[in-house]
């Protein structure tokens, strides 16, 4: 009995499916932004690293942001365009190559960028340093939220350094996770509050992610026009980096039913793990959509989804069926492009999913299939 629908069969479980047509969509939706506000926006490559759809992205965006040395890279040599990248701390045995790679470099602190900003300004590089509005907008996810106390991303008001300013390109500041343009709003505000003096004679201001630009309900002409305000009131280019809204609702998981049993419930043994190939299920935490599945009681059957590694805790969650659940029946978990393949692991010696790409006429092909090499190969 299968559970799949307009996922694709064929492959060997469990594996990513990505589908062009919805990703087009995305991408569709944040040229259109581009366009009417002004703006540019950027792959924030930390939630997407497909590199192979980045032929596609690239038709669209103006480039990517990094974290890092390695996505510094790869946005560099794959994706080409503007490369960003910003990191709560460069390491100096690392930093003349990152200079091979990054054409924007955000530093996190006043003494990183009186370290190194001289040395990327010398390699014709543009400098920005990362600030903290210390406006928090999120509610329940404090472990995403840069303006929480305590927080070491992005410098205060208090401990910015005007005498910094000739050293600086432009302000950058990354404070939304999964959010609609009002928070966007409320934090720009904060932010030209407190730092808005030290724009004039700056060229660019990042906004950075979190914005849920492709999202049905998302405000997209209120974000247009935050960003139209801020480039017109001081004269700046102004870049927005999603991570999220580039992939949304663009990918898919395909897995099995190993085994059930029931213990006080039913539960079901899955050849996916929420701990391997979706840890921010456990994270976050959140409860992946599933198709034609309900939440628990909704349907006559409700069981508990599980990995199959050692750890008890790896559950996907509780969701219902109109059917009991067989081994080999294949179930389909949606918005699995973010924050999943980036993130994947081979806890337990557990075989990362396939990535399977579907095209905009329907044709499935395999994109990577992964094996023990893989699993040996990051060990010693």
């Amino acid at each position: 009995m299968g559970r799949e629908q307009g996922a694709g069969g064929g492959f060997p479980t469990p594996y990513f499916l990505i589908d062009e047509a919805r990703l087009r969509h995305n991408l569709e939706i944040l040229r259109e932004v581009q366009e009417e506000a002004g703006c540019k926006i950027l792959l924030a490559q930390k939630a997407f690293s497909m590199f192979a759809a980045y032929p596609l992205l690239r038709r669209f965006l103006a480039g990517s942001t990094a974290s890092g040395l390695y996505e510094a890279r790869l946005g560099h040599e794959e994706f080409g365009g503007e490369t960003h990248v910003f990191s709560p701390a460069y390491r100096q045995e690392e930093f003349a190559e990152l200079l091979q790679y990054a054409d924007h470099i955000v530093f996190n602190t006043p003494s990183q960028a009186r370290r190194f900003a001289p040395i990327a300004r010398a390699a014709g590089k543009q400098v920005g340093l990362r600030v903290n509005p210390e406006c928090s907008t999120q509610e329940g996810h404090a472990i995403y939220d840069p303006c929480s106390p305590g927080s070491r991303l992005g410098t205060t008001r208090a401990n910015f350094d005007p005498e910094l300013l000739p050293l600086l390109d432009g302000l950058h500041f990354h404070t939304l996770c999964e959010q609609d343009s009002d928070a966007l709003e409320t934090t720009a505000a904060a932010f030209e509050e407190g730092f808005g003096e030290f724009l004039p004679g700056l060229s660019w201001l990042n906004l950075g992610g979190g914005h849920h630009i492709t999202r049905a309900d998302y405000d997209r002409k209120r974000l247009v026009r935050i960003v139209k305000g801020l480039r017109e009131r001081y004269g700046l280019e102004i870049y927005l980096e999603p991570g999220e809204a580039v992939v949304l609702n663009a990918g898919f998981l395909v897995c099995s039913v190993l085994d059930t049993l029931h213990n006080g419930m039913d539960i079901a043994i899955l050849d996916t793990s929420a701990a391997c190939h979706m840890p921010d299920v456990l994270e976050m935490p959140y409860r992946p959509p599933l198709q034609n599945a309900g939440l628990p009681g909704e349907k006559p059957f409700t069981f508990r989804l599980g990995g199959p590694t050692c750890l008890a805790g790896d559950v996907i969650g509780d969701y219902s069926f109109d059917e009991p659940l067989q081994p080999g029946d294949r179930l389909v978990f949606e918005d699995m492009a973010l924050y999943t393949m980036v993130k994947t692991n081979t806890f337990n010696g557990m075989p990362l999913p396939a990535i399977v790409w579907r095209s905009a006429q329907g044709e499935l092909s395999l994109v990577k299939r992964f094996g023990y090499e893989d699993f040996k190969g990051r060990l010693s």
